[in-house]
């Protein structure tokens, strides 16, 4: 399983994705799941992927690759995209392409076709955006109204992402907030886990503010999870005690 995050603010995008991968209790492995396609100036890309490992690489090895546009011959990729909502659209095509070939076989062994994507970023001359890719090659845009998109084992971070994130957060206080949601994740799931890649673009830069991987034992992380795990107990401990028993006692 894994855990991947996207949110598009105001100020610019945050992605995060952990590295855990597992094929069973004896057999837990680290891999790259947040993949970046740059030109400094000109594009900042970020893909992060969630499912089975083998078909999310093949597709980020077609999109690598390229396909060939059957009307015209030219081999699009990532790179020579036009717009953010075409590259997206080559993503599902490179789903549809991998299924193509592989999904016969991953059926006669009862293997679901199982991947999904976040990918967001910004062309020049254009604004930047986020959408999530399904299995099927479609897709959704975040909007400004709920302001991020989660893929993989998603339910234990989406309650501190509903809280407390909106559109006019500043963009490293959004950063902070998908380290709290990852963080949640990780108590609750141990398939999701260290170590931790993260991405942060401003608008209308086209590069990279922050590319870094958060490893086992890093001082901010480890002291973000132990800041919030005491602010919760802090939390519950002053909220009064549920007077419920109190008032069936006084009409008895």
């Amino acid at each position: 399983m894994t855990y991947c995050c996207g949110i598009l603010v105001r100020e610019g995008l945050v992605m995060i994705a952990d590295t855990r991968t597992n094929a069973g209790l004896d057999n837990v492995s680290t891999f790259r799941k947040l993949h970046i396609f740059s030109k400094p100036g000109e594009r900042i890309m970020a893909i992060a992927s969630a499912g089975n490992l083998a078909i999310s690489q093949s597709v980020l090895s077609t999109l690598t690759e390229g396909l060939e546009d059957p009307e015209t011959g030219e081999i699009e990729t990532l790179m020579n995209a036009p717009t953010m909502f075409q590259a997206a659209q080559r993503i599902g095509r490179a789903i549809r392409a991998v299924h193509s070939t592989e999904g016969a076989a991953l059926k006669a062994e009862d293997i679901n076709f199982d991947v999904s994507f976040l990918f967001g970023g910004q062309i020049k001359g254009s604004r930047m955006r986020l959408f999530m890719v399904y299995p099927a090659g479609n897709f959704i845009e975040c909007t400004t109204d709920t302001p991020y998109l989660q893929i993989g084992e998603h339910k234990y971070g989406k309650p501190v992402l509903d809280r407390a994130m909106h559109y006019d957060i500043e963009l490293y206080e959004a950063l902070k907030t998908s380290l709290i949601s990852m963080d949640s994740t990780m108590r609750s799931n141990l398939g999701v886990g260290l170590p931790i890649d993260v991405l942060v673009a401003r608008t209308d830069v086209c590069d990279a503010d922050l590319n870094h991987r958060i490893e086992a034992g890093e001082p901010y992380f480890h002291d973000l999870r132990s800041r919030w795990s005491a602010a919760l107990r802090a939390a519950h401990q002053n909220i009064p005690r549920p007077p419920y028993k109190n008032e069936k006692d006084s009409k008895t």
